[in-house]
């Protein structure tokens, strides 16, 4: 069997990693060949990849895009890292290395709209090549989240690609909560815009909410044979109609069209899976020392604040924070640490307002009384970013490190007793895998593949709620309870630990069933 996974983003390359569905698009091609698939992946080019590294030029293919001829060439990268059976792709274009990064951020009244751009260019491009034989012809196309969507509406819509639609298709939702949604008509970036002389059913791809609006999502989870989402009990939370003022997160609008593909037999929920080195012990070795951790940080620190003329005051207060914790005796007792995009899917319980503060200042104010500390590395939301400094000027247990480095991230999961990631929905998540792998136990919101991986009192622990002060409430009495534990039960907490540890998420087990489940037709 042959696969060609489509994606806009891939770790295997240095560069093209914004979130979680770059790991995915990283492992899961490398399970696959043990299981006699071979795959193709193909992302776009942001960044000169094919010159960065040793890599050949296959072909080029000129397409009509938005009224007129573009040329989209197609380049294979040769990367020290490649699995065998397994080739990597990139397109490349002006529109794709605009700006260098994966994505855009458009303001205000247009999001999406550089973005969107670009990736119908790219899914127009893939068709072509596909329809010029410069892929090999695949078994199955995978399609990962909005960003490749429109493969799926081209192979339906469009006569030259028509021939395409006899590909068994594979749809992957990593996160709904980005749908990519742009307007047919009337915009630079829109449906009419890009292929004026589609014809389409608007019934199948157009927003439930916005009639005038294109949902590349919604055109995926509708027109492709098979529909992935990470976990299995994100598969059932999705079909739900979301209630933000309560705290639950579902289907965004696509609980209707994800209910009919149920009701199909064209649902799946599936976890991704971790990475685990066969030699590693299942039992947690002893904690290394604070000190061990503090020095690399302090390093990253400088370099942070060395990339601008002006003093971003989180890194300076995070840089006083270090030397105020270097200057006290050796630290031993229990620290909690958080890794992730600062969002609101990420952290809204923890700005939740509680008794005059918020949460996450409650959660300091109780790890103080014994002694604890916490650390969270993370970047995202400027809003959220300036919160969590004020909590670090005004908490001397907390530090905060905004910004992201693999490395530290690596130590965090290490040293820390407890790692936090109270997310308000989590389609898999990966970070709760990686704390587990080196035997931290995690505190989680029982929600989509946290629930899957993490039970209470057993590797972890775990907390639910039915409105936005349930989930508060049991968040910060799940947090003291750990505490407790911690401190009184040394036995149970090692258990919980070990079992943590030994607790196998594997890209092999995940892989059987996307062969059974998704690419068997």
């Amino acid at each position: 069997m042959h696969v060609l996974m489509i994606a806009a983003e891939n770790d295997s390359i240095p560069g093209a990693k914004v979130g979680g569905v770059a790991d995915v698009v990283r492992d899961l091609p490398k399970a696959l060949p043990q299981h006699d698939v071979s795959v193709d992946v193909v992302i776009p080019d942001y960044g000169h990849y094919a010159a960065k590294f040793e890599s050949r030029q296959l072909a080029s293919v000129n397409v009509e895009f938005a009224g007129q001829t573009e040329t989209v060439t197609l380049f294979e990268l040769f990367l020290p890292t490649s699995a065998a059976k397994v080739r990597q792709f990139v397109l490349q274009h002006p529109l794709f290395s605009q700006g260098g990064s994966v994505y855009s951020h458009d303001e205000g009244n247009r999001p999406f709209a550089t973005d969107a751009s670009k990736y119908a260019l790219f899914n127009l491009a893939v068709c072509q090549l596909l329809i010029e034989s410069k892929f090999t012809r695949p078994d199955v196309l995978h399609l990962h989240d909005w960003h490749s969507a429109t493969v799926a509406v081209l192979s339906k819509y469009a006569p030259q690609y028509a021939e395409l639609a006899n590909i068994h298709s594979v749809y992957t939702v990593h996160n709904i909560a980005l749908q990519g949604i742009r307007p047919i008509t009337d915009d630079e970036s829109s449906l009419h815009h890009w292929f004026p002389s589609l014809n389409f059913d608007p019934s199948v791809i157009c927003d439930p909410r916005y009639t005038h609006c294109y949902n590349p999502m919604r055109a995926g989870i509708n027109l492709c044979n098979k529909v992935h989402v990470v976990s299995p009990t994100y598969a059932e939370e999705v079909l739900h109609a979301s209630d933000a003022a309560n705290g639950f997160f579902g289907g965004e609008g696509l609980e209707q069209d994800l209910a009919a593909a149920k009701q199909q037999g064209r649902l799946v929920g599936i976890l991704n899976g971790c990475e685990y080195a066969d030699t590693v012990t299942k039992k947690r070795a002893k904690k290394p020392a604070l000190s061990t951790f503090l020095a690399p940080a302090q390093q990253q620190v400088k370099r942070w604040l060395a990339q601008s003329a002006q003093l971003k005051t989180v890194h300076y207060l995070a840089n006083e924070q270090i030397n105020n914790w270097n200057s006290q005796a050796p630290f031993s007792d229990f620290l909690v640490t958080s890794i992730g995009r600062l969002t609101d899917q990420k952290a809204l319980l923890l700005r939740q307002p509680y008794q005059g503060k918020t949460v996450l200042s409650v959660l300091l104010d109780d790890l103080a009384r014994v002694n604890g500390r916490m650390i969270i590395l993370g970047s995202g939301d400027t809003q959220i970013e300036f919160e969590f400094m004020q909590l670090m000027a005004s908490h001397d247990n907390f530090l905060f490190l905004n910004g992201y480095g693999q490395a530290l991230s690596d130590q965090m999961y290490l040293h820390g007793d407890l790692f936090l990631m109270p997310s308000s929905f989590e389609p898999c998540g990966i970070s709760q895998m990686l704390a587990m792998r080196d035997g931290q136990p995690c505190l989680v919101h029982a929600v989509g593949g946290l629930k899957d991986t993490v039970q209470h009192l057993e590797n972890g622990f775990s907390f639910n709620g039915s409105s936005l002060q349930a989930q508060s409430d049991n968040l910060i009495a799940a947090f003291n309870d750990a505490i407790k534990l911690h401190a009184n039960k040394p036995k149970t907490w090692a258990k919980i630990a070990d079992n943590a540890k030994s607790a196998r998420f594997s890209w092999q087990e995940s892989t059987k069933q996307y062969l059974e489940l998704l690419y068997k037709h």
